[in-house]
């Protein structure tokens, strides 16, 4: 379901207790629990995520999470729809910038866990597909991430 890295940073099992959680809870509501798909999650440093945002995305600047797709969306939509799972494939990468989240915790006074779970579900949204540039598109993608975040009873200031 889930590789993960740390770059920089000391393993963590709370980290890991979370991203379990947040990402069987993310494939079950997007019913890709029985797809032999996996996303790939590194969890880092801002000065790491600015490295990787530059070279990859060509913005110079630190950001909390970077998500990079492997699929296009309706490419996606067509292979559940089919159940086409034959092989292992990556869904994705996942980068967050755990000072970033600690910090933006802080800023939006909710608990390092629910900002954590929101980098993971709103990564993983990316990584399916969805975007927040148009505001009907940010809507959909909005009630996807509360969605999942209200089925594992992680509240906004909690």
């Amino acid at each position: 379901m889930y590789q993960l890295e740390y770059l920089d940073l000391e393993e963590n099992s709370e980290y890991e207790k979370t991203i379990k959680k947040v990402i069987e809870t993310c494939f079950k509501e997007e019913k890709l629990e029985n797809s032999k798909l996996y996303i790939s999650i590194t969890l880092t440093t801002p000065s790491k995520i600015r490295k990787i945002n530059k070279e990859y995305r060509n913005v110079d600047k630190e950001t909390d999470v970077l998500s990079f797709p492997m699929f296009e969306k309706n490419e996606l939509e067509e292979m559940i729809k089919n159940n086409h799972f034959e092989h292992e494939d990556v869904l994705g990468d996942i980068v967050i910038s755990i000072e970033r989240v600690k910090g933006q915790a802080i800023e939006y006074g909710h608990s390092f866990e629910r900002e954590f779970a929101y980098m993971l579900v709103h990564g993983f949204y990316h990584l399916m597909g969805y975007d927040h540039i148009e505001e009907n598109d940010k809507i959909i993608m909005r009630g996807k991430e509360e969605n999942v975040l209200n089925k594992l009873g992680i509240r906004r200031n909690g």
